[in-house]
């Protein structure tokens, strides 16, 4: 039996933190043996918002050989930047004229950025959903693995999807959002009630995978804590000790009934730096692998494949498209 198809991608807006690879990167390794997969860095969602055109570059290039030194390999997975697959655009603007003004209105992310960038309001704001949308249709991908906060932007794509099927018949493959069961929710170390997010307003609450030990270090110790002095799971009474306490178990395995016993009777002078210390062991790899990988000037090569063998799927979608809206073959 085929291999299910999955797509996923990540904008390089902000360095990948810790909540990146946990929650998402450290999952799609695992689909590798089990689904065929596509994994882009999407840079043209990045430009929604304006960037400093170097240090884009830069974490596009960083992004991607994080995403290989965290375990994603060229060679069973597909990996690439979005801007080398001149489909997703084209895909776009065609699936534009098939969403519906309402449904953009609809979506939560657009008020949320709205409020966020008032001073650049700009229409790829409001209508990157669609290209979203053009991101998974465009190899016919089956599955999406999301966070909740991502689901609407799949019932948009599926909702687009079965449109343009009515309209012209079995033109797309309607996906599936994919909910992995094992991802940990990670959120800041100031503020144990939002995301850890690489877009925080405050470095010291996200730990980067690029971060040095030194550095992590710190973090864990000026983390947001309480004054029960008890290492103990209570998400609400105990938000960010609790939040700890989800990175230790997402980085050495053991359960929070194990945690609480290994820590018994110590504080949390004993319990951050140990947080610490799993963290920095369980990044050093990746951090390094990405470092090498950088420096050996391998990326170039990589991203290349992985856009030509992105680009060969999609043209195949594409031209099934154009021929039944009833472009001129080429």
């Amino acid at each position: 039996m085929d291999k299910k198809r999955i797509f996923s991608g990540i904008k390089p807006t902000g360095d990948l933190t810790l909540g990146s690879y946990l929650g998402a990167i450290k999952n799609w390794v695992g689909f590798q043996d089990e689904y065929e997969c596509l994994y882009c860095i999407v840079n043209e969602h990045a430009i929604t918002i304006r960037n400093d055109p170097e240090v884009l570059r830069r974490r596009s290039r960083e992004q991607l050989a994080q995403y290989i030194a965290a375990g994603l390999d060229p060679k069973r997975s597909i990996i690439y930047l979005q801007s080398h697959v001149s489909q997703h655009a084209e895909l776009g603007w065609i699936l534009g004229c098939y969403t519906m003004m309402g449904e953009l209105n609809r979506m939560t992310q657009f008020k949320d950025m709205s409020k966020k960038h008032p001073d650049n309001l700009n229409a790829g704001i409001y209508t990157y959903p669609v290209l979203m949308a053009a991101d998974i249709l465009l190899f016919d991908s089956q599955l999406v693995p999301v966070g909740e906060d991502q689901k609407q932007h799949v019932e948009l794509a599926r909702n687009i999807a079965q449109r343009f099927n009515g309209v012209y018949g079995d033109t797309f493959v309607v996906p599936e959002p994919f909910v992995p069961k094992v991802g940990a929710r990670i959120k800041s170390l100031t503020n144990p009630e939002a995301k850890m997010s690489k877009s925080d307003d405050d470095p010291q609450g996200s730990v980067y995978i690029l971060d040095e030990p030194d550095a992590i270090l710190k973090k864990f110790k000026r983390a947001k804590t309480d004054s029960l002095g008890v290492v103990h799971y209570d998400p609400t009474e105990q938000a960010g000790i609790s939040n700890l306490m989800t990175i230790y178990s997402a980085v050495t395995g053991k359960n929070f009934d194990e945690i609480e016993k290994e820590f018994e009777g110590k504080g949390y002078g004993v319990f951050k730096p140990a947080v610490a210390e799993a963290v920095i062991d369980t990044l050093r790899p990746i951090r390094e692998g990405a470092e090498k990988l950088i420096a050996e000037g391998e990326l170039e090569k990589i991203y290349r494949d992985g856009a030509e063998r992105a680009s060969a799927i999609a043209e195949k979608v594409l031209d099934r498209v154009h021929d039944v809206i009833g472009f001129v073959k080429r």
